[in-house]
Parts: C-alpha cells; sequence; structure tokens
C-alpha cells in the first residue's frame, strides 16, 4: 500500500494500556469518557471476543464501532477518487523534538515533550501531539494492505484533531526511526519514559506530500465520527528487519476496512 494518511479525531486523556487513533496522552486527544456506571471505558483487544467485530458490544461509549456510518479505516480505491481543486494542499511543519515512548498494550506510542511541530490544513493549525504504529496497514490501497502504518496524531485548539497516517512498506532501512527502534518496550509500561536523544519528525515523511482526503474515524473504540483523513500517495521505507522487531511485539494491531458507503474520497490537486 503505497500511502499516507491525515486524520482529524477527538477526544483528551487516555488510561494506560488503551490506544486510540487519536486518543492517547495527556496533551493529546484520548479515549471518550467511560458511563457514569463504569470506573474506566471497557477493555478491548484486536482479537478474539475483545476484537474489532465486538468493540460496539463491549460498552455503550463504543456504539459507533457498530452503528456509525462513516467509520475509518477503509480501502482507497484510485479510480473512484472525487478530484478536488478547493481543498489545499497540507502543509508541514516539523522539526527535531524530545519525547517520551510507551508500550500502552495497544500499540509503541512516542509522545512529544513540545508543542513546536504542526500541520496546516485549510487554514487551520494543528499541533502534533504524540505518533503510533499499526502492523499491518490499516488503510488498504486499491485492495492492498501495506506492512504497516504510521500515525502522527494532531490537534487544535478547537478540539478537532488530525493524523497523518503514513505507510509503511519493506525495503530499506529507515535510520530516522533508529533511537525509536532502539527504545521500544518489548512489553507493556504503565508510564512513559524519556526517549534517548531527540527524533527528526521532517525526516519520517517522504519528499512527495500529495494526498488524498475522506471523512471517517478514530480506527480505535471509540470509533468517534467527524474525523477528516487526509491520505498522501507515497509510503516511505523500513527493513524487513525493522518491521519483524515490530510485529514481535505487536503481531496484528490493525482494525480491518470499513464500509465507504456514500462518502467521497477527495484527490488533492
Amino acid at each position: 500500500m503505497s500511502v499516507l494518511v491525515l486524520v482529524f479525531m477527538a477526544g483528551c486523556g487516555q488510561q494506560s494500556g488503551q490506544t486510540l487513533e487519536a486518543d492517547t496522552g495527556s496533551n493529546s486527544p484520548g479515549p471518550q469518557t467511560a458511563s457514569a456506571s463504569q470506573a474506566s471505558p471497557a477493555h478491548w483487544t484486536y482479537e478474539d471476543d475483545a476484537g474489532p467485530e465486538h468493540w460496539g458490544e463491549l460498552d455503550e461509549d463504543y456504539l459507533a464501532c457498530k452503528n456509525g456510518t462513516e467509520q475509518s479505516p477503509i480501502d482507497i480505491n484510485h479510480s473512484q477518487l472525487t478530484a478536488s481543486n478547493s481543498l489545499k494542499p497540507v502543509e508541514v511543519h516539523y522539526g527535531k523534538t524530545e519525547a517520551n515512548i510507551q508500550n500502552n498494550g495497544h500499540t509503541i506510542q512516542v509522545t512529544l515533550k513540545d508543542n513546536k511541530n504542526y500541520i496546516m490544513l485549510d487554514g487551520t493549525k494543528f499541533t502534533l501531539a504524540q505518533f503510533h504504529f499499526h502492523h499491518p496497514s490499516e488503510h488498504q490501497i486499491d485492495g492492498q494492505k501495506a506492512d504497516m502504518e504510521l500515525h502522527f496524531v494532531h490537534k487544535s485548539e478547537d478540539g478537532k484533531t488530525a493524523v497523518l497516517g503514513v505507510l509503511i512498506k519493506n525495503g530499506s532501512e529507515n535510520k530516522a526511526f533508529g533511537n525509536v527502534w532502539s527504545s521500544m518496550p518489548a512489553k507493556e509500561t504503565e508510564e512513559a519514559v524519556e526517549l534517548e536523544g531527540t527524533i527528526d519528525l521532517a525526516s519520517m515523511l517522504p519528499a512527495n506530500l500529495h494526498s488524498i482526503r475522506y471523512s471517517g474515524s478514530l480506527t480505535t473504540p471509540p470509533c468517534t465520527e467527524g474525523v477528516s483523513w487526509t491520505v498522501l500517495d507515497n509510503p516511505i521505507e523500513m527493513s524487513q528487519a525493522q518491521i519483524d522487531q515490530f510485529a514481535v511485539i505487536f503481531s496484528d494491531n490493525h482494525r480491518p476496512v470499513q464500509p465507504l458507503g456514500e462518502r467521497k474520497v477527495m484527490n488533492i490537486k
């Protein structure tokens, strides 16, 4: 799958061990508040009775996972794209930064320690909060999965969320992720730990940011809708050894594609 993805999502504050597309970290979106009768949202997984096909049955806050009409991820079919001359290309303002890293039980998450990195989408600023990974990719391109998918999670001042998801294919070693990969906790950790050195966020992206955009949802409970995804047509590479290292920890942490329904997938010129 050769694509990058941007997502708008909402939420705030996540319990340890729970991962959401845009809902993770103290300064990033988190899962919706549990119902009054619960101390915390229901536990969910990527398999068995708590897997994706059952998310909507686990908690009333997760009902959108089964009842929603604009769910993510989707299969992006290039033959069905709608051309758009009104939406502006995404502007990415990334640099070097310090961060914390955690295995939260659903993914490896890297949370930024500053608010200096951001994207601009049609005049709105979305500040980067964290990024995390899925294996294999969640989005499909023309029916094909990529080896992995990387989601950069952002939030605007008015509470909207954007996640930049980068599809990853097998290829050359990617040194931009060197200190992340060398620090990945193999087991779930209750607390994030400081990542050694700095990370160069810009070097984690492809050179060409041509984009595709559609309206969707979080790809994890509570599957909140109102999320705007922007998909860039170019993937990045990681070596098979890097992909395998992640796969040993998370053999499968992706949600299957969801029906597109009446939605349009926009090709941003």
